[in-house]
């Protein structure tokens, strides 16, 4: 299947100029403002004290800064970030080889961390509470175990499904921030910012435009901005404005408010094919061709936020909105 230009996840295009447009201090970092205000004074009275900073969990829907936000801890912090991911950890041995590599004070980056497993999870409780790490030696009646003393580092744990999380885990984070989606004022000084950094002419209404149908994400601002650059470039003589925007993003197939087809079919899945619904999650699933757990991780998330679906105990239905949206007429009450 294409991969959708408005998809959150990360993809090729993506990795190969995310780092030069990432900000690198919390200066410079746009949006989250809550989070933003409190880290900065974690952050200093944690440099005040001459000690590290305390472990910390950022979640919220992908798209949205957390690996930026890691980095910038690090970069304020003056140390180095060691990152790692949650699916690529299989063996308790492999944590404990990362923890055993740190320095003093580094940060350690894990990403989908809602994914380890229970053993690796394990091997974290000591690690984060004690700066310490069990290691089992032997076999039988003649195994034994020894603590092994680490440096202080803090543990930086990203997740997009922050209710995976075990207990145990969670509640040895001692800082947590919900990421929240970018208002489009936020957006239009991100994308400004990039334009800027990869030699874009653009004016304010073009870069308004392409925040308004951006999803509340800089990922998929970023990536919009450069698909309008080519355009402005081969069609026009190369600035982006309002009209060059929007007959790009027309184009593209991304309306209004950020649909693109894909999003635009569960919605007509639900109004033409089950009356608007109630419909059940696999139902929809199998009228559209879509997985279901990808409609409820990927397609629902946004849909709910810009209130064009409800999540009713019997189903999914369809607003008012959705109906306007998709220029049908509401027949409901």
């Amino acid at each position: 299947m294409e991969k959708r230009i408005i998809e959150t996840a990360v993809i090729d295009e993506d990795k190969r100029i995310e780092g030069s447009l990432r900000p690198q201090n919390l200066e410079d970092y746009i949006g989250q403002k809550k989070a933003k205000s409190m880290l900065k004074i974690y952050i200093e009275a944690a440099k005040n004290r001459g000690d590290v900073l305390d472990h910390v969990l950022l979640y919220g829907p992908p798209g949205l800064g957390k690996t930026t936000l890691a980095g910038i801890i690090a970069n304020e912090m003056g140390v180095r970030m060691k990152i790692t991911s949650g699916p690529a950890i299989e063996k308790p041995g492999e944590m404990a080889a990362i923890l055993n590599g740190l320095q003093e004070g580094d940060v350690l980056f894990v990403d989908e961390i809602h994914r380890l497993t229970r053993q690796v999870e394990e091997v974290l409780y000591p690690a984060m509470e004690d700066y310490a790490i069990d290691i089992l030696i032997g076999k039988g009646s003649a195994a034994r175990s020894i603590r092994l003393e680490l440096p202080k580092f803090t543990l930086v744990g990203a997740t997009t499904r922050a209710g995976l999380l075990t207990d145990p885990l969670r509640d040895r984070f001692g800082i947590a921030h919900h990421m929240e989606y970018y208002s489009d004022s936020e957006l239009k000084l991100i994308i400004r910012h990039s334009a800027a950094i990869l030699n874009v002419k653009i004016d304010e209404d073009g870069a308004a435009q392409i925040a308004r149908r951006a999803r509340g994400t800089p990922r998929i601002a970023n990536r919009l901005l450069k698909r309008v650059r080519d355009y402005a470039e081969v069609q026009y003589n190369g600035e982006i404005t309002r009209q060059v925007a929007d007959e790009a993003l027309d184009i593209l197939d991304v309306d209004r408010l950020g649909l693109d087809p894909a999003d635009r079919a569960i919605l007509l899945a639900i109004i033409e094919k089950f009356g608007g619904g109630p419909v059940g999650l696999e139902n929809l699933a199998a009228a559209t061709g879509e997985d279901s757990g990808t409609i409820e991780d990927v397609f629902e998330p946004f849909l709910i936020k810009e209130g064009l679906i409800m999540r009713t105990p019997r189903g999914r239905v369809a607003t008012p909105l959705a109906y306007r949206h998709l220029d049908i007429e509401y027949k409901g009450e």
